[in-house]
């Protein structure tokens, strides 16, 4: 029996500046086990996600998953052009830990009432990869909020920040300081990674990044944990 998945999510999930961690996922599971559906957008914050479920609901997958909130967490660093991202993304509110939650819990309240999918929250995976960084720390903060909000709305969570903490310590990397990704930047490693064939892994290796092209998006290495958490802690147990 196949089940299907939908993944809900940002540009992680949408997989046009990472590598695409349903395609990891779909490997890792015997032919025709799981049918896959791609929910992610683009710059998407938690509040984006609550506005875009209707095409989810209307026709109930088996199992959802939901990867949300880097960019909610981005915005809480330093140097992010908060003002900016409002106007582009056209956010009612200026972004913030409690707006995040609310709009989650909306989500996962949504997902609960309106299907009888199971439901997984994945933690978010780590900005940079300096763990006593303040990115790092922005997106262990965050994935609290969202092991809490898997705790209140009865969801499973799926430790993918704990998990690539784990990857990072044992790896050693070098300490490549985290930046803040500009819009040029992502259209240059689009260009590279589009036009001029270079894979993302190549991408990230010259930069010194381990999981990441940019800090944020997951090259071969972060995507395969994403697929490995879905796997292991959501697939395995549903089916």
């Amino acid at each position: 029996m196949t089940t299907r998945v939908a993944c809900l999510g940002d540009s992680l999930t949408r997989a046009q500046l990472s590598v695409d961690y349903l395609d990891l996922l779909e490997r890792r599971r015997p032919p025709g086990d799981v049918r896959l559906a791609r929910f992610g957008a683009n710059g998407d914050f938690a509040y984006h996600l609550s506005q875009r479920l209707d095409a989810v609901v209307a026709d109930p997958p088996d199992v959802i998953t939901v990867l949300i909130g880097t960019n909610d967490a981005r915005a809480s660093l330093a140097g992010y052009p908060v003002e900016r991202a409002m106007k582009r993304r056209q956010l009612p509110g200026r972004p913030s830990a409690g707006w995040f939650q609310q709009c989650l819990g909306a989500v996962v309240e949504r997902l609960r009432t309106e299907t009888d999918a199971t439901i997984g929250l994945l933690s978010l995976p780590v900005l940079g990869q300096q763990p006593d960084e303040a990115a790092a720390q922005a997106s262990q903060a965050y994935s609290r909020m969202i092991a809490e909000a898997a705790t209140t709305h009865k969801a499973t969570y799926l430790p993918l920040h704990e998990r690539q903490i784990e990857e990072l310590r044992r790896a050693d990397p070098p300490p490549v300081p985290y930046r803040e990704p500009t819009p040029a930047a992502g259209l240059g490693v689009l260009v590279r990674h589009a036009v001029l064939r270079r894979s993302l892994d190549t991408i990230s290796q010259r930069r010194g990044l381990v999981l990441t092209t940019d800090h944020i998006h997951q090259n071969s290495r972060g995507a395969a944990l994403v697929a490995e958490v879905i796997d292991t802690c959501l697939l395995t147990r549903s089916t």
